[in-house]
Formats: structure tokens, C-alpha cells, sequence
């Protein structure tokens, strides 16, 4: 059995409206970028990542915008983990006349 505490990273999420995908950056100091577990799914990501000791970065995270999966890119510097997911139909948009 895995006794380690949990900790929930600290993450902000934005749009990259220029290149239609979201930006979400999560702080995991303390780990090492080979450690990393990142599930990508179209409406979720999930994210594990041991710090050393009795203590793990961990959580599952519902997305606003559906994404496509297999052309996110991530990566790890000093500390914080920048994953780039592409919108899906970013595109496609309507204008709405508001009455």
C-alpha cells in the first residue's frame, strides 16, 4: 500500500487564442521531469508526480474545451509544467446577434 500524501498542484489555465489551444501551467517544485505522468484525454488530463519522500503531486482535472489529445505537448522547466492542448473545431465559431 502507497502511503504517500497527496498534494493537488497549484495550476492556472488560459486560452491561446493565436494558436487555438489552452495553456495550462501547473507549479510541481521538487520533481524530477522524468517522473512526470501526464494523461491527456479530450475533455480531462490527469497528472502524477513523486517529489521524493512520503509526498506526490496527483489529480485529475475537467477541461472547458474539448482538446485533441494526441497533439498536446508538454514540457518542464524550473519547477512548472507547461501543457500546450490544441482546441478541437477552434475554427469553427458563430457569431450570435444579441437582441
Amino acid at each position: 500500500m502507497d502511503n504517500r500524501i497527496q498534494l493537488a498542484p497549484c495550476g492556472c489555465v488560459s486560452h491561446d487564442d493565436q494558436n487555438g489551444r489552452l495553456k495550462i501551467e501547473l507549479e510541481l517544485p521538487g520533481v524530477d521531469k522524468k517522473d512526470i505522468t501526464l494523461e491527456m484525454r479530450k475533455d480531462s488530463f490527469c497528472i502524477s508526480a513523486p517529489r521524493g519522500g512520503d509526498t506526490e503531486y496527483s489529480g485529475c482535472f475537467m477541461l472547458a474545451h474539448e482538446v485533441i489529445p494526441d497533439k498536446t505537448e508538454a514540457k518542464y522547466e524550473s519547477g512548472l509544467l507547461q501543457i500546450f492542448a490544441p482546441i478541437k473545431d477552434w475554427e469553427h465559431k458563430v457569431n450570435i446577434t444579441v437582441q
